[in-house]
């Protein structure tokens, strides 16, 4: 006899039945751009608050719980109606808004952007991101709506989605991953003209796996993602998109390899070919072998001409400021999974290999996925000024002999979504204040400046209810945790009472890896106690985060925050929050005092967290990393520390968490607690008020993105159109003259050097260079040879050197050309210089070359100089 599991199983769908005058609700559901609207949120909440909170703020199944008799109550209700049209004219007003390329005489249509990420996080009831990337990402989606840009976005759809965190009654992280369903998700699947999901294949070892196409609307940007739980696959293929970041390498390589190629296939498959391909972190780096595949079997060229042509459109940002944190795999694996894949790209096993090596002679050497997108990218930044400066360091040894600071690897400083991470009543605040074109051109320093015209004492009313609806909302969610983990009612009562909705609130909320140090403010228990216990000027913290299921040192620091918050010493003063998602950092950011962020200087490579807790006027107490390297001045928060570099790790924790307490003790509490007669602390707010007015139109998404179009994005557009232009004459004339220059390369001679160097200059004198130099087969247009001058420092090496061209004189036997050049010099001290020569003519248009550089070995000739005449002496 069957089991009813082996029964065959017929599918149906039954969706939300509205009546007529409340089908637009469905609409505003089904497109994310409600979650950044107030209003449109409102709605919902309007309808049924109760099952808004039990559906986890999804309104596609909300919408399937509502009764009938509610519904119809809504429909005849004049004020909800009005309330839905004015919504929808919103919505309709929002995707028919002129672009803003448009607005500044720029091309705004005929191209698309295709934005690849592993993660995006929009809002919480779609758990498909895990923490900031993901954030960054959805954020991104969010204002390239808004700008109107012709940009697409690439995803994997995770049916476990990211897991969620518990904790034990010892303090211990715990995970549980419950399943997505995608049919009360505002996810569609994408058809042809048939019906039928759209489906594509990627190749794994031994077989094909099947991929379907998803689509979330973002405002008018779709966000397609891909999924492998298919029937027609394997258990373990259907897996391959089950959980973001869950398993192990092997796992990890197949959902990258459904990333960027199938990813790449799926939009080829709905009839997009990109014109422009941002990989968001290196997961999707395999899109660029899959775009040089295509370009090599339709136009019948060489992989080094076809990647000139996919390189020049091809956008990588690194997140990343450590090497551990890339995606590194071992040969083996490479070459089992790509075994039948890399004769499409005419290089045999080694050569593909070459790609993801930062030393492609090292052959241990594993293969990594920042390697591969920056040997494949034409355009690479980091996320934030100090970022870009720490990933150029880390990846010099690509270009080896380029100066650090030549390194082509820019920035962009990442930026929040203003409008998503607001809280509602300062959104109303500015708006009376403001008026409305702080929405609609967030990254206007101007409009910011009137939240100077707002009162301190309603600027300050607002911040106080939204702090006492986070203690309110904080109270309920520790007694659910407590409760949970067996805690008794009495204790329970004591750990919520000693919340204070008036004390000043301290927020840490952040993903949970050693180097943020997120027990740095507990390393002297009794200093902080005694902060904790201060009756007349309270204070409370309020801690978030996860730690990755593998990071065992990440969940050791949260049982020591949740092990040192039980103990009465502490007055209860200290609370760790559960599950950290976006909900949780919603209320967080938009009702803590102080944002606290201490990662050990240089690996946290932007962090906008803090970024949204000053767009509602939370000041920022943090280490000299990330965006806060760039953002920091005194009227705007603290600063733990200036910026030291220490190499003993136990140094840098002692002393920058004394810093920390000093911090809190001198200036922190005494500026928060200094009230007028009316209880308003003026001197707190007017930092608040320079906190909103310098950073939002600073550190917001629609500036990132426009950065991104305008430095990124629209110069990648022209270089792979003019390289692609005439069956891609531009690419093959460009890989062929790079073959010439590399094949000269070895050839090349500084034969002699001669300067003036006898005698010391004075400052702002002239010093002429001259150079023989054997250009080996090149010719003077070829190349460029430069003085490289700057000054020393004490062992010998070259400091604040700048390079100035020397002009080509004539030609001498044998190959031998003449150069002359010279520098001013425009500081006393210590100088030094030296020759090289680098490749330089239009066709390069500024490339820098792994390989491409020559420096002169030989120590220069000093040649005496003329003696000056001495001033006279006046007697």
């Amino acid at each position: 006899m069957l089991h009813p599991s082996q029964a065959r199983i017929h599918s149906f769908e039954v969706v939300p039945s509205l009546p007529k005058p409340l089908q637009p609700l469905l609409r505003i559901a089904n497109n994310l751009w409600w979650s950044w609207h107030p209003e449109a949120l409102d709605l919902f909440i309007r309808l049924d608050r109760r099952l808004w909170t039990e559906s986890h703020h999804n309104p596609v199944k909300m919408l399937g719980l509502v009764s009938q008799e509610r519904l119809d109550e809504a429909a005849n209700d004049a004020g909800f109606i009005t309330s839905l049209n004015q919504v929808i004219e919103n919505l309709e007003r929002h995707l028919n808004r002129t672009p803003w390329l448009e607005s500044v005489g720029k091309e705004s249509k005929g191209y698309t952007v295709a934005y690849f990420c592993a993660e995006f996080g929009m809002t919480e009831s779609l758990q498909i991101y895990s923490g900031g990337l993901g954030c960054l990402a959805g954020d991104h989606l969010k204002s390239a709506s808004e700008l109107g840009l012709p940009l697409i976005a690439i995803g994997l759809l995770y049916r476990n989605g990211y897991f969620q965190q518990y904790l034990n009654a010892d303090g211990w992280q715990q995970e549980y991953t419950p399943e997505l369903d995608f049919s009360n998700l505002p996810v569609n699947p994408v058809k042809d003209k048939k019906g039928e999901q759209i489906k594509v294949t990627v190749q794994m070892p031994g077989r094909d796996v099947h991929v379907a196409l998803w689509m979330v609307e973002v405002g008018r940007i779709p966000l397609y993602l891909l999924d492998t739980n298919l029937p027609e696959n394997s258990e373990a293929d259907r897996n391959i998109t089950s959980q973001l970041y869950g398993g192990d390498m092997e796992m990890r390589i197949k959902q990258e390899i459904v990333l960027g190629i199938g990813g790449v296939r799926a939009l080829e498959a709905i009839k997009i070919r990109p014109d422009v391909c941002h990989m968001n972190e290196g997961h999707s780096a395999f899109l660029a072998l899959e775009r040089i595949s295509r370009i090599i079997q339709e136009q019948g060229v060489s992989f080094d001409e076809a990647r000139q042509v996919a390189a020049a459109s091809h956008v990588f940002t690194t997140h990343t400021p450590v090497p551990a944190g890339i995606d590194r795999f071992p040969a083996d694996m490479i070459q089992r999974y790509f075994k039948q894949y890399h004769g499409s790209l005419n290089l045999d096993m080694e050569g593909l290999l070459a790609l993801g090596r930062e030393n492609v002679y090292d052959k241990n050497e594993f293969f990594s996925m920042a390697v591969l997108a920056i040997r494949t990218s034409r355009w690479a930044n980091g996320v934030s000024r100090l970022h870009g400066e720490v990933s150029r360091q880390m990846w010099n040894n690509i270009w080896q002999g380029v100066p650090e600071n030549e390194v082509p690897i820019t920035h962009v400083t990442n930026g929040v979504h203003a409008r998503s991470w607001l809280s509602g009543d300062l959104i109303f605040l500015l708006d009376r204040y403001m008026g409305a074109r702080w929405q609609n051109n967030p990254a206007d320093h101007a409009v910011w400046k009137g939240v100077m015209n707002v009162p301190d004492e309603e600027l300050w009313r607002v911040h106080e209810r939204r702090r006492r609806h986070l203690i309110i909302w904080t109270r309920e969610t520790l007694a659910r945790q407590l409760k949970a983990r067996g805690t008794s009612p009495d204790q329970i009562k004591a750990a919520c009472e000693a919340l204070n909705p008036a004390a000043l609130t301290i927020g840490f909320a952040r993903r949970f890896a050693t180097y943020k140090r997120g027990t740095l403010l507990l390393r002297d228990l009794k200093r902080i106690q005694k902060l904790l216990t201060d009756s007349k000027r309270p204070i409370q913290i309020l801690v978030a985060g996860k730690a990755h299921p593998a990071d065992g040192g990440g969940k050791d620091l949260i049982r020591q925050i949740v092990q040192i918050a039980a103990k009465p010493d502490s007055g209860f003063k200290i609370v760790f929050i559960e599950n950290y998602d976006i909900h949780v950092a919603r209320h967080l950011v938009q009702g803590c005092d102080v944002w606290l962020n201490t990662p050990r200087r240089g690996m946290e490579a932007s962090g906008t967290s803090g970024m949204k807790a000053a767009l509602n006027g939370g000041l920022n107490c943090s280490i000299m990393d990330g965006w806060w390297d760039e953002a920091f001045e005194s009227e705007l928060g603290w600063s733990i520390g200036r910026g030291e570099d220490y190499a003993n790790p136990a140094t840098a924790d002692e002393l920058e968490s004394h810093a920390l307490y000093d911090l809190l003790e001198k200036n922190i509490i005494p500026l928060f607690y200094d009230r007028d007669s009316h209880d308003i602390p003026v001197k707190w707010i007017a930092k608040m008020k320079s906190c909103i007015a310098t950073l939002a139109p600073q550190f917001n998404t629609n500036r990132m993105v426009q950065e991104y179009t305008e430095n990124l994005y629209l110069p990648a557009l022209e270089r792979g159109r003019k390289l692609a232009a005439n069956k891609l004459e531009g690419a093959v004339n460009q890989a062929k003259h790079i073959a010439h220059l590399r094949a000269c390369w070895p050839g090349l001679k500084i034969e002699e050097v001669k300067a003036d160097t006898a005698e010391p200059l004075g400052v702002r004198d002239s010093l002429n260079v001259s150079a023989t130099v054997n250009l080996s087969g090149l010719i003077p247009s070829d190349v460029s040879v430069q003085v490289y001058c700057g000054r020393l420092d004490n062992e010998g090496r070259l400091i604040d050197a700048v390079q100035t061209d020397m002009t080509p004189g004539k030609d001498l036997s044998s190959g031998q050309h003449q150069y002359t050049g010279s520098v001013q010099i425009n500081t006393s001290g210590r100088h030094g210089f030296a020759i090289r020569i680098v490749p330089s003519d239009e066709m390069l248009d500024g490339m820098v070359i792994p390989g491409l550089i020559h420096w002169d070995t030989h120590k220069a000739p000093v040649v005496k100089r003329k003696a000056k005449p001495e001033p006279e002496k006046v007697a």
